[in-house]
């Protein structure tokens, strides 16, 4: 079976640093304007933020839980052409270099935070970095995120 759309997959760690959330619900939208079919997947806090921030699920169409998602990426089940993973602590990259290994097409590494730059010096596997300290500031972190996914205006 052909797939016609490109598939991507956004991978949320736990919500403790605010900018997750905007730049997941960004990150939705250019993906949505650009005909990805897009999945989030998440724990049960951090999808409900999302939730109660996008009542009309306008930006977030799919979203699945994080164990349920890389099971099925462990079992071939579900085979996203991008997928981009938030990494903010230690737990973050753990499940960033599992998921690497378990995934072949391109792979972005969010990575922010008051640990950033230490956390993605730790990164040992094929990824496109997007590093900044952002904390409550996603701007800087957003137009990383527009030059590496070529959304840059």
């Amino acid at each position: 079976m052909i797939r016609q759309q490109k598939e991507a997959l956004i991978m949320l760690g736990c919500p403790e640093i605010p900018v997750q959330q905007a730049l997941a619900l960004y990150a939705a939208d250019r993906f949505n304007d650009d005909g990805w079919d897009l999945t989030i997947a998440g724990n049960g806090a951090v999808l409900n933020l999302l939730r109660v921030s996008d009542p009309k699920r306008v930006y977030t169409r799919k979203m699945m839980d994080l164990e349920k998602c890389i099971d099925e990426l462990s079992a071939k089940e579900r085979t996203p052409d991008l997928c981009m993973v938030c990494i903010h602590n230690d737990a973050g990259l753990s499940y960033a270099a599992s998921i690497r290994y378990l995934f072949e097409g391109r792979f972005i590494a969010l990575v922010f935070g008051r640990e950033a730059e230490e956390l993605a010096a730790e990164i040992d596997f094929p990824c496109d970095p997007v590093v900044d300290v952002a904390i409550h500031n996603p701007g800087k972190l957003r137009r990383k995120l527009d030059e590496v996914m070529g959304w840059a205006a």
